[in-house]
């Protein structure tokens, strides 16, 4: 599958590269096969709201490096397939994608089920998956770089951020969640990190819904009673994809604010905000590695390189889409030094790839497969867009191994 491109799309996105790779050349492919680039992820389903953005951030980066001239004077070609926020299909498209359209790399997934469902895949067939979202952790493949945030770069940050003077002191946390593996382990280790810092299992709350789920009018309630038992509360989402709309139009329905019971995301961003009315949802938080409204010279090429793209004023970026383009940048960087696509030459060439992001760092690729990566805790505005209120100095290394589960005490770390 290729998208049209144009000549005046293809002059935009070539003159668009000073903070983003090398200068731009006239494109002349070689008469080599093209580099087929699999995107795997859900178009349709409860998890398009989210993982559409990612497929277009993809074929955006395809269309801008062909401009420039391809990777080894190749062209880049895209293999687009819709797994349709069904698990096992993403195991299915995984496998189309490596023995049919013999994809050289694949950029994909949102959940961890589906990351996990397409895992062994990659591995058997030794395939090469670029995973762009924040995760539980807890795990380490050959076949998979982890561009997203380990909970060391996201969830346990937030919750200190929500536990201290500046996050309003929370000494009660619900937690709330989707019913799968990534809100659940997540959560195990975010309970061990409180009852480390006193706060005892009588403090803190815990469900997980349905993917899809929409009827949030009772966990609200339940949670509006929490807080009122007389210590300082707050929440603690890792609910995914279009169940965010309607449980924070039921935070507005019940006049949950801010200032009295804070909520901090860590699945949602600009792309989920953009469906609702954010008014009543001013100063509650997200925490993620980048926001759109990220003021730096990379922002500002990632922004302009989008627009210029996407053609359309409404459409944000977000934390997975700019994890996506790192993804992408590391990638075409170790292809070109390792002179060729195989999986085992462009694995090794990975190690120690560094990208100046439009997070305003410089990130780096470690030999565990996951990043170096900022931390940001960023309030809701009324526009959809999040104002940053704390980051941390530099980033931070990724521990996919979390020392909150007792079974990583004999685990490597970093």
């Amino acid at each position: 599958m290729t998208h049209p491109f144009t000549l005046s799309r293809r002059a935009a996105l070539a003159g668009l590269g000073a903070a983003l790779a090398t200068p731009a050349i006239r494109p002349s492919f070689a008469q080599a096969a093209p580099i087929r680039v699999g995107v795997l992820h859900s178009l349709s389903g409860t998890m398009a709201i989210s993982e559409t953005a990612l497929r277009d951030t993809v074929l955006m980066m395809i269309e801008w490096q062909n401009a420039r001239g391809g990777i080894l004077g190749r062209r880049l070609e895209p293999v687009v397939v819709d797994p349709a926020s069904n698990w096992p299909l993403f195991a299915e498209k995984a496998r189309e994608l490596l023995q049919v359209s013999r994809v050289d790399v694949t950029f994909g997934c949102w959940t961890s089920v589906s990351r996990k469902s397409v895992l062994p895949v990659f591995e058997e067939l030794n395939g090469l998956l670029f995973y762009p979202v924040q995760y539980e952790g807890e795990e380490e493949s050959r076949n998979i770089f982890y561009t997203g945030a380990a909970p060391n770069q996201q969830a346990i940050p937030a919750v200190e951020y929500l536990m201290g003077a500046d996050g309003g002191n929370a000494r009660r946390i619900a937690l709330l969640g989707t019913d799968y593996v990534y809100p659940r382990t997540t959560n195990r280790i975010l309970r061990a990190f409180l009852n480390s810092k006193g706060i005892p299992d009588a403090d803190i709350m815990e469900e997980y819904t349905p993917f899809g789920h929409s009827d949030w009018q009772g966990i609200v309630s339940r949670v509006k009673r929490f807080a009122g038992e007389g210590k300082r509360t707050a929440i603690v989402s890792t609910i995914n994809g279009d169940a965010n709309v309607p449980f924070y139009r039921e935070l507005g329905n019940q006049g949950i604010k801010a200032e009295d019971i804070p909520s901090v995301a860590f699945s949602v961003g600009e792309e989920e905000l953009a469906g609702i009315d954010t008014r009543p949802l001013v100063g509650h938080l997200a925490a993620w590695n980048y926001f759109m409204s990220v003021q730096s010279p990379a922002n500002t090429e990632f922004l302009n390189l989008w627009r210029a793209y996407i053609r359309n004023p409404r459409r944000v970026t977000n934390d997975p889409m700019e994890a996506t383009l790192i993804g992408f940048r590391m990638w075409a960087q170790a292809v070109a030094q390792a002179g060729t696509t195989s999986v085992d030459a462009v694995r090794t060439a990975m190690y120690g790839q560094k990208v100046d992001a439009p997070s305003g760092f410089t990130l780096e690729m470690h030999r565990n497969h996951h990043l170096s990566k900022p931390v940001m805790i960023g309030e809701v505005q009324a526009d959809g867009q999040f104002n940053v209120v704390w980051r941390t100095p530099g980033p931070i290394v990724a521990e996919n191994w979390s020392p909150f589960i007792p079974e990583n005490a004999n685990r490597r770390r970093g």
